[in-house]
């Protein structure tokens, strides 16, 4: 049992994240009342002020009135279920926000509006805050550390006392699970998601299983990290430099929720012709058909994961 308390751990990523070009505030800093409030009240998620400097900065020639209509798309996306606001803000954040204005000469023109420049990344504002206050269907949550990208919290870091021998990275997987189903605002924006027990470190998106969360390995990309650096170092200083931040936000391979459902319904009806075919009994094709769906997205995680082999300096590593 070691003697490190979770303060520790925060500020030990904190100070990471600073030496990256992150500004730090800590989270009673932001709270509404205070001299450098960044919100009027807790139930706000985003940070609306560096929001909308950052739509501004990036479209001059919109009028704002339409700077304004991309702030409520933006804020507000569509969708019956958690995972479908995030798919479709998650498209929104990367391909922008569609809008049409009226020139000065009377025409109409329409434009693409960008909420992030994925090129020159000192371009946006990036802020890190412990401890930032949430309120949500009458609940109060304080998630450890939250990422803001143009005052969007794009990523959450939950961090556990390495000092109780209770608390692991799984017991933080489960609170982070918690905390999505109580604050589906604040997580309908989420791109990333890191948990950890101080040393050890695993890494995810919201709309995977614990399965899917994996170490990170490298802090350059070219070469696996020193072994005896703790992972939530080579996580922190690995992942969250801002441009290798913003390629695995714009190219995240876990996000094409429409590709997948799409393939899940061919594969379904696939499936089950061919076990119709050769007679398979009826009343076990439904528990097959499940059965063979979840084996290929097994197969197809693999692959995935794979694919950002390069990013995550996982050749050759078992995980």
């Amino acid at each position: 049992m070691t003697n490190i308390s979770e303060f520790v751990v925060e500020e030990a990523v904190l100070a990471w994240l600073a030496g990256l070009g992150w500004s730090i505030k800590h989270g009673p800093e932001t709270a509404p009342g205070e001299l450098f409030a960044e919100r009027t009240d807790y139930s706000q998620v985003i940070l609306e002020d560096r929001l909308r400097q950052a739509i501004a900065r990036f479209n001059p020639e919109l009028p704002d009135e339409v700077l304004e209509e991309c702030f409520r798309k933006l804020t507000r996306p569509e969708g019956s279920t958690l995972e479908a606001r995030n798919r479709a803000f998650h498209r929104a954040l990367v391909d922008g926000i569609t809008v049409e204005y009226r020139t000065e000469e009377g025409c109409i023109r329409g434009a693409q509006a960008r909420v992030v420049d994925f090129d020159a990344p000192d371009n946006n504002d990036w802020l890190a805050v412990n401890r930032f206050t949430v309120y949500e269907n009458k609940i109060i949550r304080r998630p450890d550390v939250v990422l803001f990208l143009n005052g969007l919290p794009l990523a959450v870091l939950e961090l556990k006392n390495p000092g109780d021998e209770n608390a692991t990275i799984w017991t933080g997987y489960r609170q982070l699970q918690t905390y999505k189903n109580e604050l589906p605002t604040f997580f309908g924006m989420n791109e990333m998601l890191v948990v950890s027990d101080g040393v050890g470190a695993r890494v995810g998106t919201m709309t995977v299983g614990r399965e899917w969360f994996k170490p990170w390995r490298t802090i350059l990309g070219e070469q696996l990290a020193d072994a005896r650096l703790p992972e939530l170092q080579v996580v922190v200083q690995g992942m969250f430099e801002k441009r290798r931040f913003l390629d695995l936000v714009r190219d995240n391979v876990t996000i094409d929720w429409t590709l997948r459902e799409n393939v899940r319904a061919q594969l379904r009806v696939l499936i089950k012709r061919i076990l119709r075919k050769h007679g398979y009994p009826p009343d076990k094709q439904e528990k097959a058909t499940q059965t063979v769906l979840e084996q290929a997205e097994v197969l197809s995680g693999t692959w995935a994961v794979d694919s950002t082999a390069e990013w995550r300096g996982e050749q050759d590593v078992n995980p």
